[in-house]
């Protein structure tokens, strides 16, 4: 369904996403997973079409997004749904006119159709009944379930989600997780979803891509990435401290930084 062709992405001399090639199958769920920095964040804002690379080509089917038109990239996205990390709702708005929002603004439906396709949204992701209340009063995970509902509204093809799972406890990011798998194979969408929770991560995967600096170092079903023999993905999955993937992503030396004599300082 959407494939990339040595797909990179510069940020001045910081390498985020390094000529990377994938495969994103129709009505699977695609996980992509790796540490902080990896690039896996710049990956989904690229295939959303919310950046440009630096170079390289994005294909959905026959339709690049280089050099595509505005008209057609807004065809494009409507096709798309996305549940943003920290939920993006709009705090003004009810849980029922956030969710409603997207159709409200996009459609003609009637105002009784628009009810009718929010309760099923809510339905779905087990919130019918919190129309009335407010972002501020919604635990995280409620949130993210709201949010997973208004990119539902739409009826996409394609929904990515960003860290759906980060700092939830862990009953609400098994919610989150097992609805996503869940929807995913009773809608036939196709899901991608960048994580670095593991277990969720693995549990839902139909295939896992594991980035770091900006490569794919490892990719395959759940079970292919818990016994690879790649020491890098051994220390990711485990969570190890001490392995082949470094903390500091620093290239000069700790040292010389320390030794370096900044120039004088004059003061107006």
């Amino acid at each position: 369904m959407i494939r990339t062709e040595k797909l990179s992405r510069h940020f001045d001399d910081v390498v985020a996403l390094d000529s990377t090639d994938i495969h994103i199958k129709e009505h699977q769920t695609t996980v992509v997973m790796g540490g902080s920095g990896s690039g896996k964040t710049t990956l989904l804002r690229l295939l959303a079409g919310l950046e440009c690379p630096t170079s390289g080509h994005i294909w959905y089917g026959k339709d690049d997004l280089n050099g595509i038109s505005q008209k057609n990239l807004y065809k494009l996205r409507s096709r798309m749904g996305m549940v943003f990390q920290y939920s993006a709702l709009l705090n003004s708005l009810s849980v029922y006119d956030n969710v409603a929002f997207p159709l409200v603004e996009h459609t003609q439906l009637d105002e009784s159709v628009i009810h009718t396709m929010v309760t099923m949204k809510l339905e779905q992701v087990g919130l019918r009944g919190f129309e009335k209340f407010m972002p501020s009063q919604l635990s995280g995970g409620m949130a993210k379930r709201v949010a997973f509902a208004r990119a539902l509204a739409m009826d996409p093809e394609i929904v990515f989600f960003d860290e759906p799972t980060s700092g939830l406890d862990p009953i609400s990011a098994g919610v989150i997780a097992s609805l996503i798998g869940d929807l995913t194979q009773r809608t036939k969408m196709t899901s991608i979803v960048v994580t670095h929770d593991v277990h969720a991560g693995l549990a839902i995967a139909d295939h896992v891509i594991l980035l770091w600096q900006g490569k794919v170092i490892a990719e395959g079903t759940s079970d292919v990435i818990r016994h690879s023999d790649d020491a890098r993905v051994q220390q990711f999955i485990e969570g190890r401290p001490d392995g082949p993937i470094p903390f500091s992503r620093s290239e000069t030396s700790y040292i010389e930084d320390l030794l370096h004599k900044p120039g004088t300082v004059r003061m107006s």
